[in-house]
């Protein structure tokens, strides 16, 4: 297979702790805290209470049995995997990595938690290791995925792999098994059509949940003997130099995190909409027109009256007009009351969007946007190019992950809770117990 020797699977069951740059692990922290905000405040949407009461009816707790993210209720390995993914994905404020067009976090979070859960995780530095195999896995996956098939698939297509290697290593599968669990995971992980989302958006999502449930169930078949190999993202040889720097270069490093929970393709021109707001002193009623220039999938996030938190999530125009109208962009700008602000649904309607040919040519590595304004005193205004806050070039800082974090949970969390979430992933690799106290914390009801 490819790379040779199985380099893949002895990278899966090989990496130790100690294997880990510094750097690794304090961002693999940075990821866990992250990725718990966004699960705490996904636990608000409808998608949440929808598909966790769907796992408690339809995927009952058997001999292995985890409880789900922020439920407490047991369901299966695969139930847990899916609800967790879901309930994170609700919210489009996740990490995610600008080659794979998509997200790993919402995968790799919930899964190694149900296998902790489950007592297949042995302590907080396994799980922090097992977390960095499944970024590196399910990001080259990612690439090589979009690398060598035609359609823009979701998130779900490839992080599935991911899930089936964390429940390849967590299950002690052998080499054989393991390579099996990746075919099977590569075969059946949902091979959907990420643009329907962006053109008519629903509930459905990057397909993070079902890529989970997908990837673990590939795990649990193999070790009971069901083969599918091979997975062609990993074997096949052009696609070899996609995995010959594992354990190398680091791609846990090369996740972005997102300022604003709305589609990544939106926020460059959320941030050159509040460039203007900030050098100009600016107010919405001050603005008569807004006409955003950017790449064509940013321009195809083109909902103008959103009816639900999954079309503004992915609406450029909502995205940037409640920024102008409200002055911030939270989970409570992307639904509730804020679906019918008049201000933002003015500006909404009326947005021009346009695209650029050296934003086309720059996508997907880099996403940029610049906006206009025409005020209604006659001024008119224009920002300078930006992209998004949060890659790794325009880096969150750890007190921003953090503000993030709270703004996140203080809707649904208790402070005590919040602190203990906190305190607990920045003791994961240095503190006895600090697992269990941090599933404790997640893995009971809000």
């Amino acid at each position: 297979m490819a790379p040779n020797d199985n380099t893949a699977i002895r990278f899966i069951h090989g990496l130790c702790f100690e294997d880990l740059p510094q750097t690794v692990v304090r961002h693999a922290r940075r990821c866990v805290l992250d990725l718990c905000g966004v699960a705490a405040g996904g636990t608000t949407t409808d998608l949440s209470h929808i598909i966790r009461n769907h796992a408690a009816a339809h995927f009952g707790a058997g001999e292995r049995a985890a409880r789900m993210l922020f439920d407490g209720r047991r369901v299966s390995l695969p139930g847990a995997a899916l609800a967790g993914g879901m309930s994170i994905d609700s919210l489009d404020a996740h990490d995610g990595h600008v080659l794979t067009k998509g997200h790993v976090g919402v995968t790799v979070l919930p899964v190694l938690l149900a296998l902790a859960d489950a007592g297949c995780v042995a302590d907080d530095r396994e799980f922090l290791t097992a977390l960095v195999v499944g970024y590196e896995i399910a990001t080259r996956a990612g690439i090589a995925l979009h690398a060598s098939s035609c359609d823009y698939h979701t998130s779900g297509a490839w992080n599935a792999l991911a899930a089936a290697a964390l429940g390849a290593r967590a299950l002690r599968l052998g080499p054989a098994q393991t390579r099996e669990a990746l075919g099977i995971a590569e075969y059946h992980g949902p091979r959907s059509q990420m643009m329907r989302c962006i053109d008519h958006p629903t509930m459905v999502k990057d397909g993070s949940g079902w890529g989970a449930m997908a990837g673990i169930d590939a795990a649990l078949l193999a070790q009971a003997g069901f083969t599918g190999a091979p997975a062609l993202t990993m074997e096949d040889p052009a696609l070899a130099a996609v995995w010959s720097d594992l354990g190398q270069r680091w791609m846990i490093l090369e996740q972005y995190f997102k300022a604003y929970p709305v589609c990544r393709w939106a926020q460059p021109a959320v941030e050159a909409a509040m460039s203007l707001v900030r050098i100009h002193g600016l107010r919405s009623d001050d603005i008569r027109t807004v006409k955003v220039t950017s790449f064509h999938q940013a321009c195809r996030l083109a909902t103008r009256k959103p009816q639900t938190t999954e079309q503004a999530q992915y609406s450029l125009p909502f995205s940037v007009s409640i920024l102008l109208s409200r002055g911030s962009l939270g989970t409570a700008e992307v639904g509730g009351c804020a679906l019918t602000d008049a201000e933002a649904l003015r500006l909404s309607s009326g947005m021009e969007l346009h695209e650029s040919d050296l934003y086309n040519s720059r996508f997907p590595a880099e996403r940029w946007a610049h906006v206009e304004l025409e005020l209604f005193n006659g001024t008119h205004l224009k920002s300078e190019p930006h992209t998004a806050r949060g890659d790794p070039e325009t880096a969150l800082s750890d007190a921003e992950i953090d503000s993030k974090f709270v703004q996140l949970a203080r809707p649904v969390l208790s402070q005590a809770r919040i602190a203990t979430i906190r305190d607990r992933v920045a003791s994961l690799g240095q503190a006895e117990g600090s697992l269990d106290a941090l599933m404790d914390a997640l893995l009971v009801a809000v």
